[in-house]
């Protein structure tokens, strides 16, 4: 496996040295096998940047807090976690700016405030980065950070028109964006390594993306691959050419972004998601739904609460596959039980031609041998019917996967009134919820194995809940479980449980009144299960 990623790296590297935006790509075959290969074995990428955590862990235990070895190792566990683990990076950056501050030096207090205001406004966590970076006089700011404290209000305000409801403010925030866009650019020089990523977004901004390609050349030339700069410079490759309605060349670099972000145990990405939404527009549901999948659990991971809300529509195709699965499923045994049907009636047939002929041998018994020699080809028949039956059993498992097949031909086909018949009968939607809820418990429980105990013990005792035979959670438990997978919203809860909101706020509320920590901290408590 190792092999074939080192393989694929060397193609990568040969194409970056002659790159131009008429270079041939691999076969999607190639690269996705490559993808595939990083995804199996992204626990040992893991586990490499675990012991380089730990390493620097076990350091700073023996190091003096006061100690300005202190503060290095402090930035360099950020560093670690800042992509990969997000409030362990804000963890290390708090103890970084208190020492600072201590110290009495203040550029080094604006730059860890300036760090710390990104990655809060990344994510999702503007007031606190407005905050930050409001205590920052930009007149004492020296000629190197000056640049980073305008990219940082433009990152913000950026943000938040993005993420925004309300119109007005959408066009506030980016027109305040753009005039700090203004002054980054007024001090930012070409010796900064944010200015040619700025020469690209601002030529892809206005519409010359021939320009922004050539630019993007000259910056994927000058990183090397693995490093995080060659995962965000592929994945801005990818949309330029996704701009220029490229799709092949906009799948395959997001497939090289994606595949460093894995190798580099990075779980703050977009490039997966990114593949898989152009994927399951292409009607190829089964990688689509295996990179999404990884992706939810990688960013369930970072934890940052930006990121649920990024991968919302992730969500929703992550349900709209499920359901494409359920639906080729219900077609497929719809088939199968008219197989069995026929197989039955024809067992029934051979039962009553094997009825006859014992009743038939029990006339004859003057012809006891004959009749001995009938019955014993009689009970041959039965057994081989009996066989049959058995193997048709254990062919109809194997045409289940084929007819699984045939319904997504169907639906790349788009032959969607033949699939609507399928989910017209009450009994089929309600076995298909039933197994739906559990998928869900089982799968959450797969992620979260401690989330009922943890659950009870946020509870008064005697209020704590007692699932019943058999069940993996119950409807309070697994409206706390979507809050704890990011989706607090009571409508969006009460759609996928079929309950009213009403029901869903008087759930909610009731399991408050039950908690033994404060009703306003409870989600939040929750939220903190691991």
């Amino acid at each position: 496996m190792k092999v074939k990623l080192l393989i694929f790296l060397g193609l990568v590297l040969v194409g970056i040295h002659g790159m131009s935006a008429s270079v041939d790509i691999p076969a999607m075959d190639r690269w996705s096998a490559a993808l595939d290969e990083a995804i199996e074995a992204h626990q040992e990428y893991v586990a490499v940047r675990e012991a380089r955590i730990e390493a620097l862990r076990q350091q700073l235990l023996q190091t003096d807090m006061e100690a300005s070895e202190y503060f290095r190792l402090n930035g360099e566990m950020f560093q670690e976690y800042k992509a990969y683990i997000c409030d362990s990076a804000l963890l290390y950056l708090g103890r970084n700016l208190r020492w600072a501050q201590r110290h009495g030096e203040q550029e080094t207090v604006d730059e860890t405030r300036i760090r710390r205001a990104h990655l809060m406004s990344s994510a999702g966590m503007y007031k606190e980065a407005s905050e930050d970076l409001e205590q920052i006089n930009p007149s004492g700011l020296s000629s190197r950070l000056l640049p980073d404290y305008y990219e940082n209000y433009r990152h913000l305000y950026g943000e938040l028109g993005a993420y925004t409801q309300d119109a007005f403010r959408r066009n506030r925030y980016y027109g305040l964006s753009a005039a700090y866009e203004d002054s980054l650019i007024q001090v930012l020089s070409p010796a900064f390594a944010l200015y040619p990523e700025r020469r690209e977004m601002q030529a892809a901004a206005a519409g010359r993306l021939e320009e922004a390609l050539k630019i993007n050349d000259d910056r994927l030339a000058s990183v090397r691959p693995d490093t995080p700069e060659y995962a965000l410079i592929t994945y801005h490759r990818s949309l330029l050419y996704h701009r220029l309605g490229d799709l092949e060349k906009a799948k395959y670099y997001l497939a090289l972004s994606a595949l460093t972000d894995i190798r580099l145990a990075i779980t703050d990405h977009a490039s997966l998601w990114t593949l898989a939404q152009l994927l399951y527009e292409e009607g190829d549901i089964e990688r689509a739904y295996r990179y999404i999948r990884f992706s939810w659990n990688e960013t369930n991971h970072y934890n940052a609460r930006s990121r649920s809300l990024q991968t919302a529509g992730i969500l929703s195709l992550i349900d709209l596959t499920y359901q494409a699965m359920q639906e080729k499923q219900n077609e497929r045994l719809r088939f199968y039980l008219w197989m069995i049907s026929i197989l039955s009636l024809l067992l029934v047939v051979a039962v009553v031609w094997i009825y006859r002929q014992m009743k038939h041998l029990s006339v004859a018994r003057a012809h006891l041998e004959q009749a001995n020699e009938q019955l014993q080809m009689s009970n041959h028949i039965k057994e081989e019917y009996i066989g049959r039956f058995l193997k048709l059993c254990s062919t109809y498992i194997d045409r289940l996967d084929a007819y699984r097949r045939m319904v997504n031909k169907k639906l790349i086909g788009g032959q969607m009134e033949e699939l609507l018949k399928m989910v017209r009968s009450r009994d089929v939607l309600d076995t298909d919820l039933k197994e739906l809820y559990g998928n869900f418990d089982t799968a959450f429980l797969h992620l979260f194995p401690d989330f009922v105990g943890k659950f009870n013990e946020l509870l008064q005792p005697e209020e704590r809940i007692i699932l019943r035979k058999g069940e993996l959670l119950n409807t309070e438990l697994r409206i706390f479980a979507l809050i704890r997978l990011g989706i607090d919203d009571s409508s969006q809860i009460a759609e996928f449980l079929r309950y009213s909101v009403n029901t869903i706020y008087n759930y909610r509320a009731k399991v408050k009144n039950k908690a033994c920590v404060s009703r306003d901290d409870f989600e939040t408590c929750v939220m903190k299960i691991r």
